[in-house]
């Protein structure tokens, strides 16, 4: 009889092949990319923004009060620094005295003239009145929010999307439509979901989720790679072992 016809327990087993060093090289190297490359990514882009301000914001400074201007007096002719950042600081506090101005009568005296003025440029009015909308949709503190996350059945029965509520169909919409309770879904597109499809969908069509409306746009943005962690238990619900 030959040695591996005793049955299949007296077959050969083989040690597990350990990895060369080029993969274990790539495996780290892969690993230690995906742990500085959002780190370096974030610093490199608050480094080039903050430059960008600066550049914009200085040039508007007087010279006797430039940063450069200021350390040479301070510690000698010979010093030079690149403070990056103070533009920054400058924009910010330009920018809280605005908003503080315009709250009050005059400030919004001055504003409603100015945007009279504005209202006569056939060019400049387009512009303005674009610009502004933008700026209020995502700076306004008041503006609505999503309310919650959901699921609904896109582009087809039995083909689920994600999407997000933000309001109750109202008006003339609600009155056009068959149903009397109606969900304005916006359903985003991946990875940008800036961008999208506004639906007016029946409520018992909509699945409401449990997790945040935050989560649901991390799992958009990143194409289903990034899921919510699942919610701990509360312990209420626990049952008796006996």
């Amino acid at each position: 009889m030959k040695p591996n016809e005793d049955g299949p327990d007296h077959a050969m087993v083989h040690p597990p092949r350990r990895r060369g060093v080029l993969a274990r090289f790539r495996a780290n190297f892969l690993t230690g990319l995906v742990v500085v490359a959002p780190v370096g990514l974030t610093l490199w882009l608050i480094w080039t923004v903050t430059g960008w301000i600066d550049g914009w914001v200085l040039p508007f400074v007087p010279a006797n009060y430039q940063p450069d201007r200021i350390f040479k007096a301070l510690f000698g002719e010979d010093t030079a620094i690149n403070l990056r950042g103070v533009g920054v600081v400058v924009f910010l506090i330009f920018t809280v005295v605005v908003g503080w101005i315009a709250k009050g009568l005059m400030g919004r005296s001055l504003i409603a003239w100015g945007e009279s003025l504005v209202d006569r440029m056939p060019v400049v009015r387009s512009i303005y009145n674009g610009v502004k909308q933008v700026a209020e949709t995502v700076f306004n503190q008041t503006e609505a929010k999503f309310d919650k996350a959901c699921m609904i059945e896109y582009p087809r029965p039995g083909i689920w999307a994600v999407g997000f509520v933000s309001t109750i169909a109202k008006g003339e919409i609600l009155a056009k439509l068959p149903d009397d309770e109606v969900m304005t879904v916006f359903l985003p597109t991946t990875p940008n979901p800036t961008s999208g499809f506004l639906l007016y969908v029946p409520k018992r069509d909509v699945t409401f989720l449990d997790m945040s409306v935050e989560d649901a746009a991390k799992l958009v943005i990143s194409a289903g790679l990034v899921y919510p962690a699942a919610k701990q238990p509360t312990g209420n619900g626990a049952t008796a072992a006996h």
